[in-house]
């Protein structure tokens, strides 16, 4: 196995979807690698077949493929210590617990499902919390090996110290002790021969040469069983980095169940991968230094700066309006060939008629902070929506319906004439300028009642000229027509 100075590892379980929390963690564990110059490993945890969902390997290798987290080792690419995929593992795990058994550090456990529900239903009768009450951990040998030889169902437990204490240190919270008698002789091996998940996560992070453990805090508890199971075995324990939950509000936690947001949903919406990704380091973690105010970071930046030290104790509250700004400044710095190329589907949704894409691209870029909510502004441009001839009314612009009517029959001729070239935007705004000086009008009270009688909406993706523009003349002269008739009823 390769003596990596740092080596990470993302080991999700494939349970349908990539939320906010564990996308956050594979960010994370990838950050630390690449800091280092060390090995980022993804490896599949899909034992609890229970809640295997079909595909959902895909989507974790389809996730990490669209945020950059490439990993150099895994299932799909292998690697020095496969394989990365924990089912096709299983054979190695019991020989592991039974060496522990041989060693006096674990034991077979022969309580039967009705016993262990009984002693737990008395110690809640109690007031107490519900654990293993050691019934099996001091049989003797040959008792052990006579109900082994029997076929008893059983299980293997870790045997843990019942004084004393176990204490870790933590990258994020410090240091932690819980008194071992307060810990229960925790399961290693099923009845059905198959390892634990903590068991095995044990087993494989060792195998695999993890040196830094990242995942969420609700391990933190968790985690003197598992030293205790790398001191029986001599094997060196990894650096652990706990990080706070994500939540909803104060109370809640981020949960699918409840409605909030994967990062699939959040990409569907309409949000860029590189926006969530940028968005997701910042909840519970914030940059150092020099970069302390600094918010919008490539993935390369984030590897240059990275700090576990930056992790926060306290839960991340996902900001939706915060995700949005952040969007926004994304979407604003993107050339804009490429804010066409991604804009361009969600026009396509909303728009069948023939339209200037790069026109409209241009106005929607300043103004778009997510790519879902460009369709709904542009339903006015294949079917004129009804609307009230109050709306020609405007202070600001000082337009009535009367003065939009005079307006509009002054624009009929000039956009009806075909040596003005619809294609050149800025030659159809001289041409309307020139007439409103003619008129002795500002451009606003001309063109104002354009953009109305365009879309029938006081707020549009560009003004009256682009609207014309990006419509082409004959619907622009339709529309006007209609928006005269309207006027003149």
């Amino acid at each position: 196995m390769p003596t990596n100075k740092v080596r990470t590892r993302f080991a999700p379980s494939p349970t349908g979807y990539m939320h906010v929390g564990n996308l956050r963690t594979a960010l994370y564990a990838y950050l630390m690698a690449k800091h280092e110059d060390g090995t980022f490993i993804l490896r599949i945890e899909d034992t609890d077949q229970e809640r295997y969902v079909e595909g959902a390997v895909d989507v974790i290798y389809n996730t990490c493929r669209e945020t950059g987290l490439i990993w150099d080792e895994g299932p799909d690419i292998g690697g020095p210590v496969g394989p990365y995929v924990q089912s096709e593992r299983m054979g190695m795990f019991k020989q592991y617990a039974e060496q522990l058994v041989a060693e006096g550090k674990a034991y077979y456990c022969f309580c039967s499902a009705e016993r262990l529900d009984a002693l737990h239903a008395e110690q809640r009768a109690r007031g107490e919390m519900t654990h293993y009450d050691g019934c099996c951990r001091d049989l003797p040998p040959e008792e052990v090996a006579a109900r082994l030889e029997a076929g008893e169902p059983y299980v293997i437990r870790q045997k843990i110290p019942r004084t004393g204490v176990t204490g870790f240190d933590d990258m994020v919270y410090g240091h932690i002790e819980v008194n071992n008698s307060e810990m229960d002789d925790q399961i290693l091996i099923k009845s059905d021969g198959m390892p634990t998940y903590n068991f095995a996560n044990v087993v494989d992070d060792h195998l695999m040469g993890i040196t830094h453990v990242i995942r969420g805090s609700e391990y933190l508890s968790s985690t003197p069983k598992y030293n205790l199971l790398y001191e029986a075995f001599g094997w060196e324990i990894p650096a652990y980095i706990h990080c706070p939950p994500v939540m909803k509000d104060a109370q809640n936690k981020l949960s699918k169940r409840n409605g909030d947001a994967s990062y699939q949903d959040l990409v569907a919406k309409g949000y860029l991968t590189e926006a969530i990704l940028n968005y997701i380091c910042l909840l519970g973690w914030s940059p150092r230094g020099e970069y302390a105010e600094q918010e919008i970071f490539t993935l390369p930046e984030l590897v240059k700066i990275w700090d576990p030290a930056g992790i926060s104790k306290s839960p991340a509250i996902f900001d939706p309006l915060k995700l949005r700004a952040i969007n926004a400044e994304y979407i604003r710095r993107l050339p804009a060939e490429e804010f066409l190329k991604k804009a361009e589907p969600w026009i396509d949704q909303a728009v069948k008629s023939p339209i200037d894409k790069k026109l409209l691209c241009a106005n929607l870029q300043p103004r778009c902070e997510v790519l879902g909510e460009i369709p709904e502004q542009l339903d006015f441009f294949d079917q004129m929506t009804e609307y009230d001839v109050s709306l020609y009314a405007n202070k600001k612009q000082k337009t009535t319906p009367e003065s939009a009517k005079e307006a509009l029959e002054a624009l009929q001729p000039l956009l009806s004439d075909p040596a003005l070239d619809f294609a050149n935007r800025d030659a159809v705004f001289e041409a309307c300028k020139n007439l409103a000086e003619q008129l002795g009008k500002k451009n606003g009270w001309l063109l104002y009642p354009l953009g109305i009688a365009l879309s029938g909406k006081s707020r549009t993706p560009g003004g009256g000229v682009d609207l014309a523009c990006m419509m082409g003349r004959e619907k622009t002269l339709e529309r006007l027509s209609a928006a005269l008739a309207k006027l003149s009823a």
